[in-house]
């Protein structure tokens, strides 16, 4: 699948004011399953900019603003063609070791996940094992079973709320209100599967949902989020439990990250007058090609 995605992200300060340098993590992640044929990154304003890699290899870019600009207003752009092609996000084989859960990982493999076992910050595990003795009594012991059963339990046992501010709930918050956005589910389900002894991390990116034709007003599509399991032989395998699915050739990830917070798509801060204030305006369109 041929998709062409337009990302525009605005700042407005009601106030002029300068700029901290910015991260920003807005480049596709290329993998076998996902080919980047273009990518374009503008700015409103001058910047000496440098592209890099972030400790896990994500690519980011840093943005540095001289002292002098002064400025109103903020714009990032970015455009590009991506060729997806994970329709089936079952074609894979799981070592022998690996089919039923538990399992356990090898040396090698534990080294490289430590922190994608550890259960996150703001997670009570008792808590948790609560939650899945609840909604998973009987779990499958087969992994792929268990991975959908439990991302379908989060989907359903969830309601969902698309939260604009920034942040991102606690696996405790997420269960003490009972609902989040894309992002908290992703990090609940994370959560969920390191208690169960599975490494998971964090995805922040894009994914295609065609307007359905008898939905007059329909949501603006923004960025997304979700998580990677790692099961021997098959790799990193993404599912969504906003949703309740394995990931497909509709999603593409940007960037991933054992903590969450860490691979926000921009991250900088702006130097004003007490008071200043600043307001985030967004633009997302996804075509199919």
């Amino acid at each position: 699948m041929f998709l062409r995605i337009l990302h525009v992200t605005r700042y407005d300060y009601t106030q002029p004011v300068s700029f901290a340098p910015h991260a920003i993590y807005l480049r596709p992640r290329e993998t076998p399953r996902l080919r980047l044929h273009s990518f374009e990154l503008n700015l409103s304003l001058p910047a000496r900019r440098v592209p890099t890699g972030d400790a896990e290899g994500n690519a980011l870019e840093w943005a540095y603003f001289d002292a002098a600009t002064i400025a109103s207003r903020l714009e990032f752009r970015s455009e590009f063609l991506v060729e997806t092609s994970d329709a089936n996000p079952f074609d894979f084989f799981l070592k022998p070791n690996a089919l039923t859960c538990p399992f356990a990982y090898d040396a090698t493999e534990r080294y490289a996940l430590a922190p994608c076992l550890a259960v996150p910050a703001g997670s009570n595990e008792g808590q948790l094992r609560r939650w899945l003795a609840t909604h998973l009594p009987s779990p499958p012991s087969e992994t792929v079973s268990l991975l959908s059963a439990l991302n379908l339990a989060v989907r359903q046992s969830l309601t969902y709320s698309r939260r604009d501010e920034p942040g991102i709930q606690t696996p405790a918050e997420t269960l003490a209100c009972g609902g989040g956005s894309c992002r908290d589910y992703a990090v609940l389900f994370i959560a969920l599967c390191r208690t169960l002894g599975l490494a998971a991390r964090f995805v922040s990116g894009y994914l295609h949902e065609p307007s359905a034709a008898d939905i007059p007003n329909p949501v603006p599509p923004t960025m997304h989020a979700w998580a990677e399991v790692y099961l021997p032989g098959a790799g990193w395998r993404g599912l969504d439990p906003t949703r309740g699915i394995f990931c497909d050739d509709h999603f593409v990830p940007v960037a991933h990250a054992a903590l969450a917070e860490s691979v926000n798509p921009i991250q900088g801060n702006f130097f004003g007058a007490r008071g200043v204030a600043s307001h985030l305006h967004t633009q997302l369109t996804i075509d199919s090609l």
